[in-house]
């Protein structure tokens, strides 16, 4: 029994340096955000662990590309559902009052993203605001700050899921 057990650990191994790169590129491509990948490429080979005894060299890249896949559609179903959830309870908030609070309500909700975008570093300061109150692009962005258009991306996926944690935790 323990020498089956030994033989995964060291197909694991094996797998794990061979395949790493490839994984994070899939994951990266599809979640856009560096660390929430290499979260996920590490939850990748923590559920092959699991399944160490039914391991073998001939199926493990289908089996490790099927797991890596179901991980994907499970953290991007989880990110939708907690979006749809935010906008949903801003609406209601929105909604279910008249229209002079509407307008304070608002009022002091750009006044709390405008103090947080304030603890923005620089960089991500200045991507976030051309996009959200300049109302430009990507690529107007790109352009105007000299970077590269996945930069800019990074910066705003970023900038607005901060922002996004922190007015949550406000309202």
């Amino acid at each position: 029994m323990k020498n089956i057990e030994m033989e995964a650990c060291l197909i694991i191994e094996e797998i794990y340096k061979e395949y790493y790169s490839v994984i994070f590129r899939y994951i990266i491509c599809r979640i856009k955000c560096k660390h929430d990948a290499e979260d996920l490429v590490q939850d990748v080979f923590v559920h092959l662990l699991d399944y160490d005894k039914m391991l073998q060299k001939s199926t493990i890249r289908s089996f490790l590309f099927t797991i890596t896949r179901n991980i994907v559609i499970d953290y991007l179903r989880c990110y939708y559902r907690k979006q749809e959830m935010v906008s949903y309870a801003y609406e209601n908030v929105i909604e279910s009052t008249c229209e002079p609070e509407k307008e304070i309500i608002a009022k002091d909700l750009l006044t709390i993203e405008r103090m947080k975008l304030n603890t923005f570093p620089q960089q991500r300061k200045k991507v976030y605001s051309m996009s959200r109150f300049e109302e430009k692009n990507i690529y107007e962005i790109s352009e105007e700050l000299q970077l590269s258009m996945s930069t800019v991306e990074n910066h705003l996926f970023t900038g607005r899921k901060i922002m996004r944690n922190y007015i949550r935790m406000c309202i």
